[in-house]
């Protein structure tokens, strides 16, 4: 199985902790240099200083930048696909707070759309000639499993993952004659901050307490577990590879078997 990506590039967005410093770690370890992007440098550049190196051609880079900043995040986007040109990009970004869609401020939906769909489209274009040039090109998107199933609590939440999952299904088909492969991730309940904030409003709100949360969570899950960032950066990592080429418009539950759903 051809897994190496010696010679690739890969722009992981939200880097600096959970899902998106697994993946980095993943492609890194696989031979892929990394440019590292989110809006906290010092964890960044502890990250790019600790990420594995393959061979000694292997090069990791970083950059701080808020994706709700576009025209920042175009700016950055255009001068790393000039410089060093990425076949790879992980569109990741941390998710909008929890609450019901009927009460959310609409500024809520506009922000949270602008940070997942508009940056992930910034990027895309920065990133597509390149993409073009080397023939070769892999889009992950970080998504939900309420892509499949919304989550009760999630308004804001499961609007914008829908809308990035129909942006993504839809360049699968404009992009796949070049070379390049769009596919998303859909984790389930993964033990990340964004998990343990989750709770902590939750808990909260009901008056109940954060390990009895987490334990109704965790009841719900086949695995009767959560999952660790490991486990889905595994999954991302591979659909970046040569070994996936014909892995193409996908959305991919990775959460111990919750998604009841066939489709």
């Amino acid at each position: 199985m051809q897994l190496d990506l010696s010679g690739r590039h890969a722009l992981v967005c939200g880097a600096s902790q959970g899902i998106g410093r697994a993946s980095a770690i993943e492609l890194a370890t696989l031979g892929a240099d990394v440019t590292l992007l989110a809006r906290s440098a010092d964890a960044l550049a502890a990250l790019a200083a600790e990420l594995p190196r393959t061979h000694a051609q292997q090069e990791h880079r970083w950059h701080a930048v808020d994706m709700l900043d576009t025209g920042a995040l175009q700016a950055f986007a255009v001068d790393l696909a000039t410089a060093h040109p990425a076949q790879i990009l992980i569109n990741n970004t941390g998710g909008p707070p929890g609450g019901l869609a009927h009460t959310a401020d609409p500024a809520a939906f506009e922000a949270a759309f602008r940070q997942h769909l508009i940056a992930g489209q910034v990027l895309v274009q920065a990133l597509l000639p390149g993409m073009r040039e080397a023939g070769y090109g892999r889009i992950v998107n970080v998504i939900s499993t309420s892509v499949k199933e919304p989550i009760p609590g999630l308004g804001v939440s499961n609007a914008v993952r829908a809308a990035v999952a129909g942006w993504a299904k839809t360049l699968s088909g404009e992009l796949a004659a070049d070379g390049i492969t769009v596919n998303s991730v859909l984790p389930g309940y993964t033990r990340t901050d964004r998990l343990e904030s989750l709770l902590a409003a939750q808990a909260a709100a009901s008056g109940r307490s954060a390990r009895d949360m987490a334990n109704a969570l965790v009841a719900s899950v086949p695995a009767r577990r959560f999952g660790e960032p490991s486990e889905v950066a595994a999954v991302v990592a591979f659909l970046c590879t040569p070994a996936a080429a014909y892995v193409n418009g996908v959305s991919i539950p990775v959460d111990g078997g919750r998604t009841r759903s066939l489709s």
